[in-house]
Formats: C-alpha cells, sequence, structure tokens
C-alpha cells in the first residue's frame, strides 16, 4: 500500500512516525511519502515536505503568511497527485489538513484523518467538511467518542500512541544521577522549563520563564529548558541569553524518537546540554528523561502537557499569543480548559495560566508550591494515575493501524 501523511508541527510528527512504525510492521510492502519531520524521516519513505520551513499558528499570524500558505497547498496537492497513493493520511493541522480533505476527496483518493481537529473546542462548522471529505476518522482521545457520535459521526478510538512511546523511551532512560552528570546538572532540584516549539510560544513564554532564573527564592533549584525538535539552539540563544553576547551554534536533536537518532552539531554536547551564553541551560533530544526526572515543570498547553501528565511529574500550564489572536480565540473556544490532560478528567487537575493570568509572579508561585508542598503534589499524581487509567490499554498504534488497513 502507498500512504502518504501529512503532519504540520512537532506533535503530529511524533504521532505521524508512530503510526508509520505500525503500519510498516502490518505491512511489508508499505510505501510512505509525507510532509512531517525527522521523527517521520527517522523510520523511512520519501520526505516531501519539511514542516518546519512553514510552520505558523494563530489566526494573525497565519493571516501574515497567507500567500506562503497558498503555495505550499499547490505544491501538496500537485505532489499527491502525482504520487497516487493508496490513502491520504491527515494528521490534526485542520488549517491546512481540511483543504487537502477536499482536494483528495475530489480527485477520488481515500482519505483518512488521523487526530481528528479539535472541532469540540472551536470551529463546530468545520463537522461539515468531515463528513464530506473524510472517509474515516480516528480519535486519541476517550471524551472524543461520544462527541463525535452525537453530531453523527462514527469515530474509531483504540487508545492513544502516546503512551507507550513515552514507557518505552523511559524503560531505557538513565537514572537521575546518570541524567544530571551526563548533562552537567548538579544535583539540585530540576524545575523543568517547556516553551513551545513556534516562535509566538516561545516569544511570549521566554520572558516570563527567564525571570524564574533571577528568583531567589529557587535558589535551591535548577531549570533546564527542553529543547524543542526544528528549534534551533540560536533561538533560545535570543530569548535566554544572558547578555554576553556569546553565541550558541547547533542543529537540532531528536534523541526522543524510535530509531535512536542521536544529537549532533557543535551546539550540543554528547549528551545534549547548551550552556554557554545562556541564562537557563537547554537540552535537546531528552525531553521525556528532563521531565521524568524534573520536580515540577511550566508547560506550554498542547501535547508536551498531555505527555507530563503520563510520565507523572506535577506541572503548571503556561500559554499566551498575540492579543489580537488571543481575543479572537477565546470567544469561539467552547471548552472550561486548554489542556489535553484536564479535558480528558473533566476537571482541572492542574492549573493553567492563560495569558494576562500568565506572570512571571504568577509561574513562580505555582512552581513553588509543586516543588514545596507533599499534598498538593501526591494530589496531582493520584489525578494522573486515574489519568492514565482513563486512556486504554497499550498496544494502541497496532490497533490503530490494523484498523487502517482494513478500510482501505
Amino acid at each position: 500500500m502507498k500512504y502518504y501523511l501529512i503532519a504540520g508541527e512537532a506533535s503530529g510528527d511524533l504521532h505521524g512516525s508512530l503510526l508509520m512504525r505500525a503500519l510498516a510492521a502490518r505491512d511489508p510492502q508499505a510505501q510512505f511519502r509525507f510532509r512531517g519531520g525527522e521523527k517521520m524521516a527517522a523510520v523511512g519513505g520519501e520526505m516531501a515536505h519539511d514542516y518546519r520551513d512553514t510552520a505558523v499558528m494563530g489566526i494573525v499570524e497565519v493571516l501574515a503568511k497567507a500567500g506562503e500558505v497558498r503555495r505550499n497547498l499547490a505544491a501538496c496537492k500537485a505532489d499527491i497527485e502525482r504520487w497516487r497513493p493508496d490513502v491520504v493520511i491527515l494528521i490534526d493541522y485542520p488549517g491546512f489538513n481540511l483543504k487537502i480533505a477536499r482536494f483528495a476527496h475530489g480527485r477520488g483518493f481515500k482519505v483518512f484523518y488521523y487526530i481528528a481537529p479539535k472541532v469540540w473546542a472551536s470551529r463546530e462548522g468545520r463537522l461539515k467538511q468531515l463528513r464530506q471529505y473524510v472517509d474515516r476518522l480516528f480519535v486519541i482521545f476517550p471524551f472524543e467518542v461520544d462527541w463525535f457520535c452525537s453530531r453523527g459521526l462514527e469515530p474509531v478510538y483504540e487508545g492513544n500512541p502516546l503512551v507507550d512511546y513515552i514507557d518505552e523511551v523511559l524503560a531505557a532512560a538513565p537514572s537521575r544521577e546518570a541524567f544530571l552528570l551526563g548533562n552537567g546538572l548538579d544535583s539540585r532540584p530540576v524545575i523543568a522549563l517547556l516553551p513551545g516549539s513556534r516562535m509566538q510560544e516561545i516569544k511570549f513564554l521566554a520572558p516570563r520563564f527567564k525571570a524564574l532564573a533571577s528568583d531567589a527564592r529557587f535558589a535551591g533549584c535548577q531549570f533546564v529548558i527542553a529543547g524543542a525538535p526544528g528549534v534551533d539552539a540560536a533561538v533560545y540563544q535570543q530569548f535566554f541569553g544572558n547578555g554576553d553576547g556569546t553565541s550558541v551554534a547547533g542543529s537540532n536533536c531528536e534523541a526522543d524518537n524510535p530509531n535512536g537518532a542521536g544529537c549532533s552539531g557543535e551546539g550540543c554536547n554528547a549528551s545534549g546540554a547548551i550552556r554557554p551564553g545562556l541564562s537557563i541551560p537547554v537540552i535537546y533530544g531528552q525531553t521525556y528523561q528532563l521531565l521524568k526526572h524534573s520536580a515540577a515543570a511550566a508547560v506550554a498547553s498542547g501535547t508536551a502537557s498531555f505527555e507530563a501528565a503520563v510520565i507523572g511529574t506535577p506541572q503548571v500550564v503556561c500559554y499566551g499569543m498575540n492579543p489580537l489572536t488571543w481575543r479572537i480565540a477565546i470567544s469561539i473556544l467552547k471548552v472550561p480548559y486548554v489542556s489535553l490532560a484536564n479535558l480528558i478528567m473533566g476537571r482541572l487537575i492542574f492549573k493553567e495560566l492563560l495569558q494576562d493570568a500568565c506572570t512571571p509572579a504568577a509561574v513562580a508561585d505555582e512552581l513553588l508550591r509543586l516543588a514545596s508542598d507533599a499534598d498538593y503534589r501526591d494530589g496531582m499524581l493520584q489525578q494522573y494515575a486515574s489519568l492514565r487509567q482513563r486512556i486504554g490499554a497499550s498496544g494502541s498504534a497496532t490497533r490503530i493501524a490494523d484498523a487502517i488497513k482494513s478500510s482501505i
């Protein structure tokens, strides 16, 4: 079978790679062509486009790059037409992928949507496009099943592949002592900072996170930034530099992938830590290990906050964006929480500091509570255990691959 997959961001690249692994195991003749990133490339196949070249988020930001988006769509359509896949698999990224769904359906290609658009949060009008142009819808969160069924769509839910993947990575993770030593860190408790993978996320959170390093109340802790795939070390130098003019060179690392690709480039040492010129060190390619060995974490909302919950790291979600984009987004948002773990549990199991509420003081206060209040931490960890039970059994990626094969 010929599978054409489209992912437009880091989380989609990860999910795409897990699906490709499972499909390859179930279909020895599988051929892949994809628009994605390094994780998908590590599995094999042909990369048609690297998502990092055109990643953009937010209504205002998308409008500013409308011409580039149109050219990207045209190139994708032409590539699908030329390659003639047996199925087009769309992974999240609805602003782009729903347009491709309409095109592919109109050309007679089978269209599967893996990781459904979050129409339960906003833009429910997109349901019409899903009904018209998508042959099979796959979801990875349990609450989505009833939501879509109540609106006339019958999605496939086979659990969340991230749970198995996280367990796989952490099974081979070093001890805390080895992790700290290997990354040039000392024995103090670690607080992980995950400022996101998009420039606008990093730009918003960087000054708030950087302020933590100079807060005397954290003298007994050490902060570490999880370097995002696709974000060059120079970006962290720009936003977290200590002003001494020291440059940070290097390429990105992608150690958290199924084939174990490690870091490379002068900006990363053998263990992935970057220190020169930064007020807070950055570690590429070891996000899960960092979260596992951290006392607490401040996390940009998205897949990362779900991953932190599955790993069991006490966290606070921090998020914000362009003020105009935020005003538009909040006017159409239909869910009480922005974090997936909170949505799955139907309650606030960890705090969300959004836009104006996301101040340096508020972030600091919550991190201090997470690091020092044992009862508060234990309550959150109990909620995490319930979350894992609700997600479902292991083996999700294999079951999804089987469902895809049987539907083509």
